[in-house]
């Protein structure tokens, strides 16, 4: 539900229509399903066996506690294992931890970055976007519910997502319908230093 949420893959295809590029997609996104689950479910498997995809993005929970991290390495694994014998990149978006439990995010990117390593995927960093967003100053980046994002937070982890899957660079531009043109500039710095792509002094947090 962290991706169904404001239909992240939708937000990513519009940051690639407006960059002249083309994003198709099918979403399988039950609430609260982990991997495992998702395996289970066969519904992924099917869609991935049709061998028509580019990429597959997988995602759960937070995964920040031990037995969830061992879990999300297992199930990562046997998801990119699965993905490279239907000729397909698989990659692993990093998400974030309640919002009551704020301080857990390190966990969080950390678990995902090892899972990442292990399964051979790529990482697509969306929590360290949110991590780096806020060391600038307070962004909303959850929605009401203190859990699933905000407008603003589904458009920092689509900028993760459209930067590495198209290696295309973070683009400017008209931001999408509700995000300010100045919290965009925001967002956009906080995915592209994310993704390690280094940035001028002058667009620290996003300045012009």
């Amino acid at each position: 539900s962290l991706t169904a949420t404001n239909d992240l893959p939708s937000v990513v295809a519009g940051i690639a229509t407006r960059s002249g590029r083309r994003l198709d997609y099918r979403t399988i996104a039950p609430g609260g399903f982990a991997l495992e689950d998702h395996w289970s479910s066969g519904e992924a498997r099917s869609a991935l066996a049709t061998g028509r995809w580019d990429a597959i993005v997988l995602q759960q929970g937070p995964s920040a506690l031990p037995e969830s991290q061992a879990n999300l390495r297992e199930w990562a694994i046997r998801w990119a294992a699965e993905a490279r014998a239907r000729g397909v990149r698989p990659a692993l978006l990093t998400v974030w931890p309640e919002s009551y439990r704020r301080s857990a995010l390190r966990d969080v990117i950390g678990s995902y970055r090892r899972a990442a390593a292990a399964a051979g995927a790529e990482l697509l960093p969306g929590g360290g976007a949110w991590r780096e967003a806020w060391s600038c100053g307070p962004v909303a980046l959850y929605g009401p519910d203190g859990f699933h994002p905000s407008l603003l937070g589904t458009y920092a982890a689509a900028l993760v997502v459209y930067g590495r899957l198209f290696r295309a660079p973070i683009v400017g531009g008209a931001p999408p319908p509700g995000v300010r043109r100045r919290t965009a500039r925001l967002l956009q710095w906080s995915a592209a230093t994310s993704l390690g792509r280094p940035q001028p002094r002058s667009r620290r947090c996003g300045g012009s």
